[in-house]
């Protein structure tokens, strides 16, 4: 039966995608709050002219910032001014002049803010769908690879399936005809059966009519000779008696011999069939010892073919180990016997150095710069000879050549 429940994934995506919605009806919401209100159409500039004597009583009672802000409540501005230079106020030198109207920004400012909010805002939530869309399509990849795997895995069972119920239906096949075979030769047993029944009662028939034919004849006989064969009544009573109890014994005979038959008959078919059930079962059991056996033939070979593997792997490495534990104890050996040249600090040498089964150097050979550190390394190799090689053979032979590095202290 199918999981219909959802992959963790899946439902992880579900909740990425619901945040996600939320956050755009939000900043779309606020860019709707922000910019709903539509902008006024601009106004024209009225210049207010102000005769010095309507300014005298303004100037005594208040100071010039007070006037100022009374002087600009009177002003509408929705737009920014023109660049037009201001008209000329004539007005007498002592008498002070106001200061000029200021343009009302705050509105401009405001939008302006809120036009940059919604930027910003635009632009995160462009950025959390960007990578909400990625995190998307990961999750979507990552989700047809589960599905590819579980379609594998759908198809192998399924041919697994296919092949169990193909062997059962072999199995069921043979059944089958071993059981038509069984009813085929019911029939011709039961036909054989009704043949023999049908002869024995022809013949009881043809024997019961010839001896009352016989009986008619004769009492015909008898009453015509009455006179003349009286005296042989008697004899013709014994032999009737006789020919009647002849008579009963052969049908008592004859029916012994057909119960004696049928039953035989009947032992006859209980045994074949008994024969071919038991043949049936040999068979089925002979097939399923023999699949076992191969299922069990094949699994000793895998595992023994693994355990041949593994023991090899361990022996590799076993063998790995001991030649590297080698050849780190003849690079030690090699550095006691070392006599570092003079004046050859920082000076390296590279040795390739193959030996014999004994530990005896074969060759050297040294690759350096510098003559004397060449010298003293080739010259350390051979004095620290013989060198004590692994027993076992294998590593023996891993052991036997061997690059070095030394570099002079």
């Amino acid at each position: 039966m199918k999981d219909f429940k959802k992959p963790p994934f899946q439902q992880k995506a579900i909740a990425i995608g619901f945040t996600v919605g939320v956050h755009l009806v939000a900043v779309v919401g606020l860019l709707y709050l922000g910019m709903s209100k539509a902008p006024e159409p601009p106004k024209p500039i009225k210049t207010v002219l102000i005769k010095p004597e309507d300014l005298k009583p303004l100037l005594e009672t208040e100071s010039a910032e007070t006037t100022h802000e009374n002087v600009a409540e009177q002003i509408t501005q929705t737009a920014e001014p023109a660049l037009e230079p201001a008209p000329v106020i004539p007005t007498p030198a002592a008498t002070p002049t106001p200061p000029a109207p200021q343009v009302d920004t705050q509105k401009a400012a405001q939008a302006a803010e809120a036009q940059a909010r919604a930027e910003r805002q635009a632009a995160e939530a462009k950025q959390i769908a960007e990578r909400q869309k990625l995190e998307a399509e990961r999750l979507k990849a990552q989700q047809a690879r589960a599905e590819k795997r579980a379609q594998q895995e759908a198809d192998a069972k399924a041919q697994a399936d296919a092949k169990a119920r193909a062997e059962a239906d072999t199995v069921r096949r043979k059944e089958a005809e071993a059981l038509k075979k069984a009813e085929a030769a019911e029939r011709r047993q039961l036909e054989a059966n009704a043949a023999a029944k049908r002869k024995a009662e022809a013949d009881a028939k043809a024997k019961a009519d010839a001896e009352a034919k016989r009986k008619a004849a004769a009492d015909a006989k008898a009453k015509a000779d009455a006179e003349a064969k009286r005296k042989a009544d008697a004899d013709a009573k014994a032999k009737a008696d006789a020919d009647a109890k002849r008579k009963a014994a052969a049908d008592a005979k004859a029916k012994a011999d057909a119960d004696a038959k049928r039953k035989a008959d009947a032992d006859a078919k209980a045994k074949a069939d008994a024969d071919a059930k038991r043949k049936a079962d040999a068979d089925a059991k002979a097939k399923a010892d023999a699949e076992a056996k191969a299922r069990a033939d094949a699994e000793a070979k895998a595992s023994a073919a693994k355990k041949a593997a593994e023991e090899a792997a361990q022996k590799k490495a076993e063998v790995r180990r001991i030649a590297s534990t080698a050849k780190r104890d003849f690079e030690n050996k090699i550095r006691r016997a070392w006599d570092t040249p003079a004046g050859s600090s920082g000076q390296r040498a590279t040795a390739r150095v193959t030996l014999s089964d004994s530990g005896a150097v074969q060759s050297v050979v040294v690759n350096s710069s510098d003559p004397d550190m060449k010298a003293s390394v080739e010259a350390a190799v051979r004095a620290a000879a013989p060198y004590p090689m692994p027993s076992d053979p294998e590593a023996r032979r891993e052991a036997r050549s061997f690059t070095s590095t030394f570099t002079a202290q």
